[in-house]
């Protein structure tokens, strides 16, 4: 009898697990944000609507009830204006995780060799990256409200930004891991997204609040991510002690100032917190 060879079977090599395999399947995430980014044009002009008019049409128009003799109600309402410019992208950054389900992208990437925490934390790193970059449009438009082009603030500001940007990005994903249709992700993040605004003072000074209302600020974590970016931009406005404290008199914890930099902190552990959770939550489902 012919012996019959076996048929040669071909080498397949599998990366090892290590740091650098994580961190590399990360990038490739981040980078797959930014080529979806660069491809919607219409999702930039669209994202802009909305800040452009809380900030020149809703600013000019309480302008002349609100503002005083120191400060334009547009310079106050320009942070805030910022932090919602982020607030939405990032979320819909997260939550178009949907997307990637219903497609069956998000299933190709689960079954890669990788962790569902590089993943999500390349999908979070792309959310805020784009999120931020937008945001950047709004920036540019600071001399208009009387606030300096500062190169210092700036810089601080992209920061927290993008801080903010990680954070809501990662609530998107957090939320995202158990819807299965698109359909039903657009009234939840409007149900989620639009109190976290209003609930931040981003649209109206902390001072002087209703209980109920100062509660509510004080438990928001949009809150501890607005304020960082309303002081940054106050510090380099000439206001007087009386100005600043009606427009931006920092959070309180039964009367004790909260510090700028615990502020951050506290950002900084939401970040963590939630993308956590949204790896264990997508790991259960998925």
């Amino acid at each position: 009898m012919t012996a019959i060879n076996p048929t040669p079977v071909a080498a397949v090599r599998v990366p090892a697990a290590g740091l650098r395999h994580q961190v590399r399947a990360a990038a490739v995430v981040w980078q797959r944000e930014m080529i979806r980014f660069g491809r919607d044009r219409s999702r930039i002009i669209s994202s802009l609507v909305q800040p452009v008019l809380f900030l020149f049409v809703l600013g000019s128009g309480l302008a002349s009830l609100v503002s005083s003799g120191d400060v334009d109600f547009r310079t106050f309402l320009f942070p805030g204006v910022l932090a919602t410019s982020v607030l939405f992208t990032a979320a819909f950054s997260g939550i178009s995780m949907v997307w990637d389900r219903e497609f069956g992208f998000l299933r190709e990437m689960l079954v890669a060799p990788v962790s569902t925490t590089a993943i999500l934390t390349g999908k979070c790193l792309g959310g805020a990256t784009v999120a931020t970059l937008q945001s950047l449009i709004i920036l540019a438009l600071a001399g208009l409200v009387d606030v300096p082009y500062n190169l210092v603030m700036m810089l601080k500001l992209v920061v927290l930004l993008f801080l903010m940007a990680f954070m809501i990005c990662a609530l998107g994903l957090f939320l995202s891991a158990r819807i299965k249709q698109v359909q039903s992700a657009m009234p939840l993040v409007q149900l989620t997204i639009t109190p976290l605004m209003f609930l931040s003072g981003s649209l109206f000074p902390l001072s002087n609040l209703p209980g109920w209302l100062h509660v509510a600020t004080t438990l928001n974590p949009m809150t501890y991510a607005v304020e960082p970016i309303r002081s940054t931009v106050f510090d380099h406005l000439e206001l007087s002690p009386a100005a600043r404290a009606t427009f931006d008199p920092g959070i309180t914890w039964a009367g004790w100032h909260v510090p700028v930099p615990l502020q951050v902190a506290i950002v900084v552990a939401a970040c963590l917190v939630l993308l956590g959770l949204a790896v264990a939550r997508f790991a259960r489902t998925e």
